[in-house]
């Protein structure tokens, strides 16, 4: 079992949000998970230009980082991603890596797979963690919860969160070994499904990889 942390922080060995996603690494290591963490800030990912040439093709247009940080996402069985509130947003390379997997969302690449979502701000988590969960559901993941510290509340706010992290990352390995089912989550996952189908089929001269990678699939 693989479990993939990314954070999108700039600070590296300091970075707050760090510590949330590698508590949930831990939590799932100590329940012999293998785990790999992944510093966003330290890989090339260009701003997707809305080319659609991924719908088309299966292949971006850029040539970056992208494609193998999509491999081992790809290759996990759950993920962890973090970001610090930026002005009520996730930070630039976490959108930039978002909006290059339009075409994964649409294809719902992350089904069956489980996910959890870490954040820090100054005044508000929770919106992070939920935008970065709405994402996983767009991708077809499950999510087995979130974690979050305001940081201006003092140093035993994050090292409670870190806490809580780490106990997140052994309910991620349950979820993942026992196959969990989140029926709201299913609703919402199927409900995205079929709205992505519905704009492939429509499109299907023009978004040709997604249309035949669904027709292999068989559709729902």
């Amino acid at each position: 079992m693989i479990i993939l942390g990314i954070n999108a922080s700039p600070n590296g060995k300091k970075s707050q949000t760090g510590r949330l996603v590698r508590g949930v690494l831990d939590g799932a290591a100590s329940c012999g998970a293998q785990v790999e963490f992944v510093d966003l800030c330290r890989l090339k990912i260009e701003f997707c230009i809305g080319c659609r040439k991924c719908f088309d093709t299966g292949k971006c247009f850029f040539d970056d980082d992208y494609q193998g940080l999509l491999d081992r996402m790809l290759a996990a069985d759950g993920m962890v991603w973090g970001s610090p509130n930026y002005s009520f947003a996730v930070r630039a390379q976490m959108k930039a890596l978002i909006d290059r997997m339009a075409d994964v969302i649409h294809l719902q690449s992350f089904d069956g797979k489980y996910c959890c979502a870490a954040a820090t701000g100054g005044r508000d988590d929770k919106v992070i963690t939920s935008y970065l969960s709405a994402n996983f559901l767009d991708l077809g993941a499950y999510v087995t919860g979130t974690v979050g510290a305001v940081v201006t509340k003092g140093p035993e706010v994050v090292d409670a969160a870190e806490k809580t992290a780490f106990e997140l990352g052994k309910a991620l390995v349950a979820d993942i070994r026992e196959r969990r089912v989140y029926f709201d989550q299913r609703q919402a996952i199927d409900a995205n499904r079929r709205e992505f189908q519905a704009k492939i089929r429509a499109a299907k001269d023009a978004w040709r990889n997604q249309y035949a990678s669904w027709e292999a699939r068989g559709w729902p």
